[in-house]
């Protein structure tokens, strides 16, 4: 298991104990081999996909610590232990935190000169309860908060979905495969869905601009009734008297386990794609949807600061 990034302060500092520079590289490997990590989970990455969990955890303890003035950088990527962190060494504390640091003036300063402070909170500076209780990140907070916010989007959206016409929804499906590549246009797609609805298929489209292959569709908006073997049997039914061999069951529901096992007994491609995929899909290629807000998370541009 990846230890938070709060546990993982004092053993960077005794690693730091033996007063030599050392490098990010190392002091991550180094941290690694303490915890005995497996090769998946030194691998593993945050949601966002951008940088490995172990690193980001690694690299804001330091921050802490260096906000506390335990340890310094005294050039690119190169980490040192300062006077003051020997001297907390030497203490011999059990666990370094939050609100260890808390106690050391240094870093109460940085805090007083950066940290936001309401009037209820007078004097008192405090500390985001959810990173010091959890032990998370600030990036895995932000990660965590806007997957809660994608989660509570989905549902709200599948709400709307089952709301609107069958027709509606079968329009919807077909704006959804454009923005996801397939088809040549909604002009050619509309064509298609107008020529359709027949033998229980509901749409084709395009599998690419060029019309190599038609993948067809079946598009049904239920609200809690699941989609069973029987339901896809007659879909692939209806393929076979189209001389189709690739087809999507889209649904606002779900798939019985039934029907997830059926299509992997067949020859024909046929994907399934239930409520939740749907409602994921939708926000990932903006249908039906408008941007409320847009945040831009920044790093240092340490190339920049590099003098000649």
């Amino acid at each position: 298991m990846i230890p938070d990034f709060q546990t993982l302060m004092l053993p960077i500092l005794e690693i730091l104990g033996d007063n030599k520079e050392h490098d990010t590289q190392d002091l991550t490997q180094t941290i690694c081999d303490q915890y005995n990590l497996t090769k998946d989970e030194r691998e593993e990455l945050l949601s966002s996909g951008r940088q490995k969990i172990i690193t980001n955890r690694v690299a804001w303890a330091r921050i802490y610590m260096s906000k506390a003035k335990l340890m310094e950088s005294p050039k690119r990527s190169i980490f040192k232990i300062t006077q003051e962190g020997l001297k907390v060494l030497d203490t011999k504390p059990k666990r370094i935190d939050i609100k260890y640091l808390k106690t050391i003036p240094a870093f109460k300063d940085w805090q007083t000169t950066f940290a936001y402070q309401s009037k209820k909170e007078s004097n008192e500076i405090s500390q985001s309860t959810e990173e010091i209780e959890t032990g998370k990140t600030p990036e895995e907070l932000l990660e965590y908060s806007y997957a809660k916010l994608k989660d509570e989007l989905a549902i709200e959206l599948l709400d709307k979905i089952k709301s609107c016409s069958p027709g509606f929804f079968e329009r919807l499906v077909v704006d959804l495969l454009l923005k996801m590549g397939y088809g040549g246009s909604l002009k050619d797609a509309g064509k298609a869905t107008r020529l359709t609805n027949d033998g229980g298929i509901d749409g084709i489209i395009k599998e690419d601009k060029l019309g190599l292959d038609s993948i067809y569709i079946q598009a049904k908006r239920w609200d809690t009734q699941s989609v069973g073997r029987p339901d896809i049997q007659s879909f692939v039914g209806a393929l076979d008297g189209q001389r189709a061999t690739k087809g999507i069951f889209i649904t606002t529901s779900r798939f019985a386990e039934n029907a997830n096992e059926y299509v992997k007994t067949i020859t024909k491609k046929v994907i399934l794609i239930n409520g939740k995929e749907l409602a994921e899909l939708m926000i990932e290629y903006n249908v039906g949807l408008s941007i409320k807000n847009n945040y831009e998370v920044k790093k240092i541009d340490s190339d920049y600061f590099e003098e000649g």
